[in-house]
């Protein structure tokens, strides 16, 4: 069974290769953007609610450092991250067999 520090930790070098490639190409915030406005039209919840106020209101260099963050808030946000579509399969697969094969 895989531990929620386990998951977290994944999810952190998930995000991190968002960070990097947002950093890259800022213009790629419109995919988190169109996602969080397909999916709070279909459930608005106070997380998608609070990833909206943070994408209208903060830069990409805030949205970078806090993505790359191991702090309790940045673990909070990634469980509900609008940044799918982000990485390509490809990058998303190579992560997360990386990290299955250091599964505890």
């Amino acid at each position: 069974m895989r531990s929620h520090e386990w998951i977290d930790r994944r999810s952190l070098a998930l995000h991190e290769a968002v960070a990097d490639k947002l950093e890259a190409s800022p213009e790629l915030l419109r995919v988190a953007r169109s996602n969080l406005a397909r999916w709070l039209a279909h459930s608005p919840t106070a997380a998608l609610r609070e990833w909206q106020t943070l994408l209208d209101e903060r830069s990409v260099d805030q949205i970078v450092r806090l993505l790359r963050s191991d702090d309790e808030i940045a673990r909070r946000m990634r469980q509900s991250s609008p940044f799918a579509g982000v990485l390509s399969a490809g990058e998303r697969l190579a992560i997360l067999q990386d990290y299955d094969a250091r599964r505890p």
